[in-house]
């Protein structure tokens, strides 16, 4: 109902600072809550703070962050914790500004960190270096809100000067400091907690989250694109409540239209826990856990508040954002801006000469993959030769795996992996953790350089090819994201995801699995532009057995 400077809204009103919920109206002036009216009505709709995304690559939507926030309003989503150092891999800091600028320009509500780990190694190539100088110089800044995830900890174990600078300026700025600490447990946790840093958001079994919380650290659980440890988690919040979040991490955009933080909830609640319990998790706790400016359905909050059916289904028929109206019964509300395409693409076409891996009498070490995990594993197999090279062996699921460098001459690394089921073509993306260089995997050497040449083209993107057949989604900017409509983007990459997996793929986001291949700080063997990396050693390996 419009008020004379505003608007009022009734509803069961879920208290999550208080832990109750009752029948009141809420009357909004100038994006404020002016006050909430205890009444007698009997509303069927529940209004409950905005939901927080309290990890998440913007980037890795494929979308910038103006068309990433009209695809989260739908559901409830009203403020992300995000991670800008996708971007900043490719252009430093002038991404992280980026970013800030276009999620300004829009009416949601983005906490960006500075970037603690550009390049996340000195195993890989990346388009810029942030510095523990440039560092301070973001954390300093009142719109840069916490270090994000410290991925070297071998850095922190080892006390390496750089790193612990970073560290020490968000706590002489008094900032939080994200985690990134995949299977460390013991005192090896303990020493990285005890450095300073508070969560971590890379548990994929009970246990090794239990041992982090022991120490006093706090657990994300992630439901992404890729990476799924809802499951294996969710029961931290019975015994831990204070303590858990939720966060998505990377987010491909068709799965971004079905949903976001609001299916956690949704499952949570179905689990059996108390929906108050379950909305701390996705609002207060990470409210107070980085100090954001959100409002949790007090007077005085800004009015950022969603409205469910009722908090079973939770089907979400409105989304505020300073008591802006910004989703509707399903349809988002903000329109769409023209924005710039900043990009940094040097990259030369190759030839298949390029790729050739001379044969070996000796076996070879394959990456393992895993379905809905980002760890791999590390087997050993007979190679398949044909006139004199190793090649992708069809029968086996062995595929050969291309990173080639996108910002200086170079000639491209080789492996091989195991678990992608892709039976025909190839797939290619520009998008490739953290540093983002060209990824690619195909069937034959034919498809996988026509792929990598078709990047090269469009200076970046994702792709599917098979012979005389191209599929292309664009991403002009720093080839990770795409500035058009969102709706649009990821109709698109539903179109090649599909074709990924109508040719023998398995895995439930090919393209997102693909992209985690280069990631280097999680175990155990991935392949860089640079060589095939073990991050148990921390240190390249050779394709062939030892």
């Amino acid at each position: 109902m419009k008020t004379k400077n505003g608007f009022k809204v009734s509803g069961n009103i879920v208290d999550v600072v208080n832990k109750r919920i009752f029948s009141g109206i809420i009357s909004v002036e100038k994006g404020k809550i002016k006050s909430i009216i205890p009444s007698n009505r009997c509303d069927a709709q529940y209004i409950t703070p905005g939901l927080i995304d309290s990890h998440v690559h913007i980037e890795s939507s494929m979308l910038n962050p103006s068309e990433f926030a009209r695809l989260a309003v739908v559901h409830g989503t009203v403020a992300t914790v995000s991670d800008p150092h996708e971007i900043a891999n490719v252009l430093g800091i002038e991404g992280v500004n980026y970013m800030i600028r276009n999620g300004n320009k829009v009416p949601f509500k983005f906490f960006f960190g500075a970037p603690s780990c550009v390049p996340a190694t000195s195993f890989e190539t990346s388009g810029a270096t942030i510095t523990s100088s440039d560092v301070s110089d973001l954390l300093k800044r009142d719109d840069v809100y916490y270090l994000s995830e410290m991925m070297n900890f071998p850095g922190v174990l080892f006390n390496d000067h750089e790193v612990m600078a970073k560290i020490e300026a968000a706590k002489r700025f008094n900032k939080p400091i994200d985690g990134h600490a995949p299977g460390l447990m013991g005192n090896d946790i303990r020493k990285y907690i005890e450095a300073g840093i508070s969560t971590d958001h890379e548990c994929y079994t009970i246990d090794e989250a239990l041992d982090k919380l022991k120490w006093g650290m706090k657990i994300l659980i992630r439901e992404g694109s890729a990476a799924k440890n809802f499951d294996e988690l969710i029961d931290l919040i019975r015994d831990y409540p204070d303590k858990v979040l939720f966060c998505s991490d990377d987010k491909h955009p068709n799965d971004l239209v079905k949903g976001h933080i609001n299916e956690l909830v949704k499952r949570a609640v179905g689990k059996g826990y108390d929906p108050l319990q379950v909305l701390r998790s996705a609002s207060l706790n990470p409210i107070i856990h980085y100090n954001l400016d959100v409002g949790l359905l007090r007077p005085g909050d800004d009015a950022d508040f969603i409205i469910v059916d009722n908090l079973a289904d939770f089907n979400v028929l409105e989304t505020y954002v300073k008591g802006i109206q910004v989703a509707k019964n399903g349809r988002t509300l903000i329109e769409s801006i023209e924005e710039e395409t900043p990009n940094f693409f040097c990259a030369k076409k190759i030839n298949e000469s390029n790729i050739r891996v001379q044969t070996t009498k000796e076996k070879i070490k394959v990456i393992q993959v895993f379905d809905g995990q980002l760890i791999t594993k590390e087997i050993v197999v007979n190679p398949k030769v044909s006139d004199g090279s190793i090649v992708s062996n069809i029968e086996n699921d062995i595929l050969k795996l291309v990173v080639y460098n996108r910002y200086q001459p170079a000639q491209p690394s080789v492996a091989f992996v195991n678990s992608f089921n892709l039976k025909k073509g190839a797939i290619a993306s520009t998008v490739a953790h953290d540093s983002h260089n060209i990824i690619a995997l195909g069937v034959n050497d034919s498809d996988i350089i026509r792929a990598v040449n078709l990047l090269i083209e469009s200076r970046g993107g994702i792709c599917f090819v098979d012979g005389a057949k191209e599929e292309l989604l664009p991403l002009p900017v720093a080839g990770l994201m795409a500035s058009e409509d969102g709706y649009k983007i990821a109709a698109a990459y539903e179109k090649l995801d599909r074709l990924a997996k109508e040719n023998g793929s398995t895995l439930a986001s090919p393209f997102m699995t693909l992209s985690f291949m280069a990631l280097l700080v999680i175990p155990e063997l991935k392949l860089s532009d640079k060589g095939l990396f073990d991050s148990k050693k921390f240190a390249f390996t050779s394709l062939a057995c030892d």
